[in-house]
C-alpha cells in the first residue's frame, strides 16, 4: 500500500497510446505558461496500472516551488464521494435503511418546512409533506441548498444564517447542522435535484450512527485501511511545504493568490464531509481504484460490488438527467445525459453528453478545478489536481475527458 507514485506500465500494454497521452500535457502546459493555472497534476490509470503521470507548473507561484507527485491539494467537493462511501459502509452494517428519515438520527430535522414565496425578510413556508430521507442526502434531492449559489431566496436565507462558502463561525459540525435544519427547504424532498450541503449533513449522520467524529471514522475505516496517508481535514507542520497554494481567476484571467488558503493548516471546527478534505494524487488514485474494483483494494474491502454498482446508478426522480432540473453546478459542463447516483454524477447516455465517455462512467469535481472519474467499461480512472477557484474558470474537465479518451487505442 502507498509508496512512491510513478508510472507502472508501458501505456501500450493497457491499450493506450503514449504519444496521444502526451497531448494532455501539451494542451494544459499553456494554461500555466500564460498564467491561467499555477500548476497541475494528471494521473491516468487503466486496468489497475498507472499509464500516464505528469505534473507541470508551480504549487506556489511566489516561491516557484514546483508541483510534484506528492503535492497536497484541497479537493473540496471530491470529499463528497468519500463521505458517501462512509455512509454506505454503515448502511452495509445495517445501521440504517436508505429510506429512513434522517430525523431518526438528527432530531433537528423533524417537522421541516418548504419555501413557497416571499422575500428573505418575510418568507412564506409550508410544512414538508415528505421527510428528508438518507437517500435524499446521498443524491442531492433533499431540498437543501448552498448559500453561494445565489439563485433563490432560500440561498439568501442560508447566507443570512452564516452559510456562504463555509459554515457559520463558532459552530462545530453538530451545531452547524442543527442551525441548517431551521432553514426552509427549496422543494419537497425527493421531488427535484439541487447541489447542496446535503453531504455535510450526511457527514454528521455518519458521526451520530458510528459514535465517532468524522475525521476519526475516515482515518480508522477508510484512510488507514486503504493506505491513504496524505488525506485529512488539515495539513500538519511536517507536511506544510508540500501544500499547494490556493488561487482564483483574476479579472485578467491570471491565477491570483487567495488568502483563505491558510485555513488548510488549522484543524477546522466543523468537519465538512461535503468539501473539507485535503489529499494527494496517490491517495485519491487509491480511492478510485477501490471503487473500480468494486469496493476492494489490496485485500481491503470497504464495500461490496453490489453496493458500488447501486451507488453508481441514476437515482434521480423519474430517471431524469441533471440537465432537466436546470440547477447551478459547473457552468462549463453540459449535464445532458448525466444522472446522479448516491455520491456521484453518472453517465446515462454517452451520446447526449456530446463528449467521449462510456455509459456507466461516474465522476465529480471540486471547487478548485480538481476532477476525477471512474469508467468501469474501460477499466479507467483519471485524477486531475490543481488549485484554482472557481471550477468553471476554464473548460478543464471537458478538455481533459476528450484528451484521455482519444488516447485509448485497443
Amino acid at each position: 500500500m502507498g509508496g512512491e507514485l510513478k508510472v507502472t506500465c508501458d501505456p501500450a500494454d493497457v491499450g493506450l497510446d503514449a504519444g496521444r497521452l502526451r497531448r494532455i500535457d501539451s494542451h494544459f502546459a499553456p494554461y500555466v505558461d500564460d498564467g491561467r493555472l499555477p500548476g497541475w497534476l494528471t494521473l491516468v490509470s487503466r486496468r489497475g496500472e498507472i499509464a500516464h503521470l505528469s505534473a507541470y507548473g508551480a504549487r506556489d507561484l511566489g516561491s516557484g516551488t514546483p508541483v510534484e507527485t506528492d503535492t497536497l491539494f484541497r479537493i473540496y467537493s471530491m470529499s463528497k464521494p468519500i463521505t458517501s462511501v462512509a455512509a454506505m459502509m454503515l448502511y452495509e452494517e445495517g445501521a440504517f435503511e436508505l429510506t429512513d428519515p434522517i430525523s431518526r438520527f438528527l432530531p433537528a430535522f423533524t417537522d421541516m418546512r418548504v419555501y413557497e414565496k416571499g422575500t428573505a425578510e418575510a418568507p412564506i413556508t409550508r410544512p414538508a409533506a415528505e421527510p428528508i430521507r438518507v437517500w435524499h442526502l446521498l443524491s442531492h434531492t433533499s431540498g437543501l441548498v448552498y448559500g453561494f449559489q445565489r439563485v433563490s431566496v432560500v440561498d439568501e436565507l442560508y447566507r443570512a444564517a452564516g452559510f456562504d462558502r463555509t459554515t457559520p463561525r463558532g459552530l462545530d459540525l453538530a451545531g452547524a447542522v442543527d442551525r441548517l435544519a431551521g432553514l426552509p427547504l427549496l422543494f419537497e424532498p425527493g421531488s427535484q435535484w439541487n447541489y447542496s450541503m446535503a453531504t455535510d449533513v450526511l457527514g454528521r449522520l455518519v458521526e451520530v450512527v458510528s459514535g465517532q467524529p468524522l475525521d476519526r471514522f475516515f482515518a480508522d475505516r477508510i484512510f488507514g485501511p486503504l493506505g491513504m496517508t496524505d488525506t485529512g481535514f488539515h495539513v500538519g507542520a511536517d507536511d506544510a511545504e508540500r501544500m499547494a497554494s490556493l488561487y482564483y481567476a483574476g479579472p485578467d484571467g491570471r491565477a491570483t493568490l487567495l488568502d483563505m488558503g491558510d485555513s488548510a493548516f488549522r484543524p477546522p471546527l466543523a468537519l465538512s464531509g461535503g468539501g473539507g478534505l485535503i489529499s494527494s494524487a496517490a491517495d485519491y488514485h487509491r480511492f478510485c481504484q477501490m471503487l473500480l474494483r468494486g469496493g476492494e483494494l489490496d485485500g481491503v474491502r470497504l464495500l461490496s460490488p453490489r453496493t458500488v454498482a447501486y451507488m453508481t446508478r441514476n437515482h434521480l426522480p423519474g430517471g431524469a438527467d441533471l440537465e432537466e432540473f436546470d440547477r447551478p453546478v459547473f457552468a462549463e459542463v453540459s449535464y445532458a445525459g448525466i444522472g446522479f447516483g448516491l455520491g456521484f454524477a453518472v453517465v446515462e447516455d454517452a451520446a447526449r453528453t456530446k463528449s467521449l465517455t462510456s455509459k456507466g462512467e461516474y465522476n465529480w469535481g471540486g471547487a478548485a478545478s480538481t476532477a476525477f472519474w471512474v469508467d468501469p467499461a474501460e477499466e479507467l480512472t483519471v485524477v486531475f489536481l490543481t488549485q484554482l477557484l472557481p471550477s468553471n474558470a476554464h473548460p478543464i474537465r471537458t478538455r481533459l475527458r476528450q484528451l484521455v479518451y482519444q488516447a485509448i487505442v485497443d
